[in-house]
Order: structure tokens, then sequence, then C-alpha cells
């Protein structure tokens, strides 16, 4: 072999054997066997042309963009979102701080026996928390409001999706009606996103309130935020403890304490299911489903709260049927709702600052005798369903006081359970009538005249300067002549009351009037005899105590003692009662005495009581616009007047009629129960019958001394 500079190819086993036919050669690489990855095939289908393809170009396109933009714009809201939350959560105050958020103070209302029968102003009657309540008032308003309450951040996704879907379904817009608010969304909501109220700033409470529920895009955006820094601030607990401190839950009451307390007279943490049920049935329409506004349908809702405590495990089949079988019902104070226009003249006659616009939680002790309430009440309820004809729109006002003032009842009106209505005991301003007249005889008695002291009943005219000539005449156009006082007082002449009171001068018979309480401006013509002059019945019938007690003014007063919750010392007491002397004892006992005749015989003869003696008067003003009457027993003085609001004449009513009759059923009650006393009065002796002239026998003198000379008598 010839050499040459390359090397031989070197010789292998492959190369020396050929391949087999139709066999693939095995290679050193097949001897270690490796799971291929598995790798999505592309697929083989070449992109579609034309418009389709186009077409899904640019939505592939589309969604990358889109989500190339969302995750980006979710990061900047997540941050953004992270930063507001943490502003809020700076900004939010101790737990304690936000339990009693009132705008104002509250005014519990106690009878003269220290019983509480009315609240005014914004109850609360305590703090509570979710650990102190009843467990039933907690899983109540839990199962009511927001059963995921304890698993939720704040909000509650599927409850806002289910409140939009439920409010387009009514043709509402979707944030529209049912809002899907969690109880800290609630919360947050009470507490108006941390915007506190000042008076400054907003035109009324009622407009800060209002825009605290708007339900605006934004609004619910904020309330968001604020839910969610709630969440992270406080416990669950400490959430819900706001929430039931802080809810309206009808009757002036805020918070679960003031509530229960409000319907039921015991605390939140002892009331039972029904209750608990009934309270937090409350939270949805608390104005309108207040048992005190309609009982029946507050136990309706009640009803369908227990329910939902059954199914969600709270109460068993049994515990949810006894409690819908004994509904809850209010306490014996809240059933009464006695004094509602007695509650509310204390409330205006009270320091403002003390009643009406307290920001202080205070207690006032009143004069009411809530037995008395109910005396007035029912016997004007008796009277006018069977003394007065079906569908009469005729009003009417009592007012019981005693001798010193003290008003012991007050009926506005024929709605007795009333809050805020117009008041004719007090506001009513009418013509007196005849029950102006003792103050006539008054005037009289006190310069010296007497019951028996004479005056003509005859045609009686006098010129009045400006208004031409006047000619007074009494009510049946009859004249009696000469008569006493008491008979003119009794039979309530015209002509004699007016001839009385010229003689003894308008101005002192005004004088007189005034000092005894009737405040009004009074006529300054002849007609002040005849109770031309308005005057409230309070004013009469505080006037009329002053007969009573012997002749001296009278301040008609209900508020006893104000203090506040927790002090022991009053910061003020009785505003009124017994004044100044305006006539002699002697003069006001024989003034009785002529009153008493009055109902003895006279006009006010259907007022008669049964087993006690009464004085009053009646009066009836011009076409019978106003009809009264006023009188009293030896323990307590009431008056009444009747008539329209809008001075239409009474059909065939006068004060010795229905006005009589209500006074009568009202004295009745009154006086059920307490010994019968005689009125202080004087009590003319009968004067003895002239004894017919006899021949008497001429008495010897000389002869009886000598007899007694001799036998020593």
């Amino acid at each position: 072999m010839t050499k040459s500079g390359r090397k031989s190819p070197r010789l292998v086993a492959e190369k020396r054997y050929k391949k087999p036919a139709g066999k693939p050669a095995k290679t050193r690489a097949t001897t270690t066997r490796k799971t291929p990855t598995k790798r999505r095939r592309k697929s083989s289908r070449p992109p579609r042309k034309g418009v389709i393809g186009l077409l899904q170009r640019l939505v592939r396109w589309v969604l990358r963009l889109f989500w190339k933009v969302t995750w980006r714009v979710g990061v900047v809201v997540l941050i953004l979102l992270s930063l507001a939350v943490g502003y809020v959560y700076s900004t939010l105050p101790d737990v304690n701080a936000l339990l009693d958020g009132r705008a104002r103070g509250s005014v519990t209302l106690m009878d003269r026996d220290g019983e509480v029968f009315a609240w005014r102003g914004d109850q609360f009657g305590g703090v509570v928390t979710a650990s102190t309540v009843s467990p039933h008032l907690r899983n109540a308003v839990v199962a009511t409001e927001d059963k995921r309450f304890y698993r939720h951040f704040g909000l509650s996704p599927r409850g806002i999706a289910s409140a939009v879907k439920i409010n387009l379904s009514e043709g509402r817009g979707p944030l529209s009606g049912h809002g899907g608010s969690t109880i800290t969304q609630q919360t947050a909501k009470l507490l108006c996103l941390g915007v506190e109220y000042e008076a400054d700033a907003w035109e009324s409470e009622a407009e800060y309130v209002r825009d605290c529920r708007r339900g605006s895009i934004s609004r619910k955006a904020k309330e968001a935020v604020y839910a969610l820094a709630m969440e992270l601030k406080y416990t669950k607990d400490e959430i819900l403890s706001i929430y039931l401190n802080r809810a309206y839950m009808g009757g002036g009451a805020f918070g679960a304490e003031a509530a229960a307390q409000r319907y039921f007279g015991k605390p939140a943490a002892t009331v039972a299911p029904q209750e608990a049920a009934m309270l937090a049935g409350l939270l949805t329409a608390p104005t309108r489903l207040a048992p005190t506004t309609n009982l029946e349908r507050s136990q309706d809702r009640a009803a369908t709260v227990l329910r939902l405590m059954n199914e969600q495990g709270y109460l068993s089949d049994s515990e949810m049927k006894a409690a819908q079988d004994n509904p809850a019902t209010l306490s014996a104070a809240a059933q009464r709702q006695a004094g509602g226009y007695f509650a509310d003249w204390v409330m205006e006659s009270g320091p403002e600052f003390f009643t009406r616009d307290t920001t202080e939680d205070v207690i006032i002790r009143t004069t009411l005798d809530q037995r008395m309430q109910r005396a007035a009440e029912e016997a004007l309820d008796w009277v006018f369903e069977n003394k007065v004809r079906e569908g009469s729109e005729a009003q009417a006002a009592i007012v019981v006081m005693s001798a010193d003032g003290a008003v012991r009842a007050m009926v506005g009106g024929r709605k007795a359970q009333v809050v805020g209505a117009f008041n004719r005991a007090t506001m009513a301003k009418r013509q007196t009538g005849s029950t102006f007249k003792p103050f006539v005889y008054a005037t009289a008695l006190e310069l010296g005249h007497h019951h028996d002291s004479t005056v003509v009943d005859e045609p009686y005219c006098m010129d009045i300067p400006g208004s031409g000539r006047w000619c007074p005449t009494n009510f049946d156009k009859k004249y009696r002549g000469l008569v006493t006082l008491q008979q003119a007082l009794r039979q309530s002449l015209n002509i004699p009351a007016v001839k009385v009171s010229e003689a003894m001068g308008r101005d002192l018979v005004r004088q007189v009037a005034t000092d005894f309480g009737i405040d009004n401006q009074l006529a300054d013509g002849p007609a002040l005899a005849l109770g031309a002059s308005e005057s409230t019945l309070l004013e009469m019938t505080g006037a009329y105590a002053g007969i009573l007690n012997g002749g001296s003014s009278v301040t008609p007063y209900g508020l006893v003692e104000l203090k506040l919750i927790g002090d022991d010392t009053p910061l003020m007491g009785t505003g009124g009662g017994i004044g100044e002397r305006v006539i002699s004892e002697e003069a006001a006992r024989e003034l009785t005495w002529m009153m008493y005749n009055v109902v003895h015989g006279g006009t006010g003869g259907r007022a008669k009581l049964p087993d006690r003696e009464a004085a009053g008067k009646t009066g009836t003003t011009q076409a019978a616009r106003d009809a009264w009457f006023l009188g009293f027993t030896a323990d307590y003085v009431a008056g009444v007047w009747m008539g329209y609001d809008d001075n239409t004449p009474l059909s065939g009513v006068t004060g010795g009629g229905l006005p009589a009759e209500i006074w009568r059923e009202t004295m009745v009650r009154v006086n059920e129960g307490i010994d019968p006393k005689p009125l202080p009065m004087l009590r003319p002796q009968p004067k003895p019958k002239p004894q017919p002239v006899q021949r008497q026998r001429r008495r010897n003198t000389n002869f009886e001394n000598f007899l007694k000379d001799l036998f020593g008598r």
C-alpha cells in the first residue's frame, strides 16, 4: 500500500454492516429513553384571510389591550382605595365616643306619684354593648339586617347584587329602594361618615339628616370606604354596639335601651324573643312600625323576624311558635300614652334650654294625676258617644286642677293620645260669655254689697260714644223686676250684670278679673260684664280656683321639679301656685254660695253631683259659638269648653247643656273614692218667719216682786 498524508477513516460497526431494508437503524441515543415534553401543537390551519380574519385579529388585539389596561388600572385603584381607607382609619375615634350621637337631649316626664307617663326629645336609655343586650336582641338584629355580618369584610357583594336586581325588577333605579347595605354600612351612615352636626353649617337638623341618608353613587363609594375602615379599626361586636346605640327605633327612642324602656318598661338585657323581634323589626321603618303607632302592624313584623331567626338557627321551631303565639305587648305606661296635651303644655311652659332645645337628659316631675287624666278622657268620650250626634266635628277641652293651681288633668281636644297637636285648653282664646259674671259680683261683694243686695231687671239702654245706642237683653228676653244679686247670678241675667258692673266701675271689674289670672286684654265697653273678652280655658279654670281657695290669685302650673339625670339636686322647682289675695275670704265664701245656687236650682242644674256639693257657672257666647261650664267641689276645680275650631255656631247647645254634662261626668269620675266634703261657703241662716201678733197678758210687776220677797225667790 502506498502511504499518503491522509488517515484512513475509522471503521465502525455501523459501517461494517448494511442496514436491513425497511428497519430503522438503532443508534446509541435510543438506548436512553426520555419522555418528551408535551407542547401545545400549533394549529396547522392557516390564519383566515379576508374580513373575518381581520376581525379576529382586531378582537384579540382589543382583548390584550383591555387586559393590560385593566390590571394596571386595578392596581392603581387598589392603591388609592388603600390610601383612602388608611386615611379614614386614622380619623376614626375610640369606639366609646361613638355610642351616643344625639344632637339633643331627652326629657322624661313623671306624674305626681313618680311614674313615667311621657317622653320628649331624643331618648337614650344608656350605653349597651353587643355582649350586654339580650342575646335574643343581638340575634334578631343580625338575622333581620345582615345575616352574614360576622362573615363579611364590611361589604356584601352578594347582597348588593341582589338589591340591584330587586330594584331593577321593580322598575326603580339600581340604587333606589333596597340598598343591600350591611350593618357596617348602616352604622357608617348613622355616623354620617364622620361628619358631625353643626348648627351654623346646616339649615336645620332635618336637612343634615337628609344629607346623611342620600343614596348617590359617590355617597355609596364613600360609605364603602368608611365601612372598610371601620372593619379594620373595630371588632364586629364593637360595630354592632355602635349600631345598637345609635339606631332610631321610633317613639323618640334612640338605641336599644331607650326603646326597650319606652315600649316594654324593661332594660334591653332582659327582653324576651318576641320583644327582641319587635325591636329589631322597627329598624326598617321605625316611625311607621312603632308599636305606639300601630301595635298590630308591629306584631306582624315581629312575627316575620321570629321566622327569620328560626331559619338561621337562632330559635328552635317550638321557641318560634311560642313567641309568635304570645306577641309582645306594650307596658302600661306606653299603652296609656297619658297626658299628650299635658306633656306638650309642660314642655312649652318650661325653660326652653331644658325642654324643647335641651342638650342634656332631663327628668321633670309634674302635677299630673293619671287617674284623673283617664277620668277626663273617658268622660269626654262618653258624652260624645251618647249625647252628640254622629259625625259632629265639634271640639271640646277639659282642665282639672287643685285649688292651688296644680293641674291634674288636661284634654285639649277629642283625640287625647297626640303629640304636638293644637291644644284647645291652652292655645284657643275664646269669648267667655257668662262665665265672666262671677268676677262682676266678686267686685260688688268686695265693695260691701251682699248676696241679698238688690238690682232691678228691666229694659236698659246705654249710649256708647262711637258705637251708638246699646240695649242688652236677657237670654229669654224677659224681665224680672227687683232681684237679688244671688238670683241674678243663678238665672244668669244679663241686665243686672251690666248694671252692677257699671255701678261698681268697669276698671275695678277689669282689675279683679286680671288679678284672678285672666291675663288677656279685656273689653273696654259695658259688654265686659257679659264676657265679651277672650280667654283660654286654662286661665278661666285658674281664676275659678282663686274663688275656691278663698280669694287669692292662682298661677296654673304643671312642673314641680326639674333635674338632670344622675343629679340629686333639682335645677328648678314649682313655677306656679297661690299668689296674692284679690278679694276677702268673706267675699269669696259668699260668692261660692251664690255659685252653689247656680248648680242647685239655676242654669247649671245638669252639673249637679249625686254625692257632694258643687258650685259653678254656665256660659254661652253670642250665636252659641262657644259654650262653657266652670265649677268646683271642695277638692277640685274643672273647666269645660265646647265649640268649633272655625267658630261655626253650635246647634242647640248652651253652657248649661253638653258642657255641664261633660263637667258632671268628669267630676263624678275624678271624685271617685274621695270622701265628700262641704264647700267652703257662707251659709246664710234662713230669716225667721214673722210671728203673728198675739194678745199678751199684762204682767203685774209689783205683785211678782211681793211674792219673791215673801218666798225668798
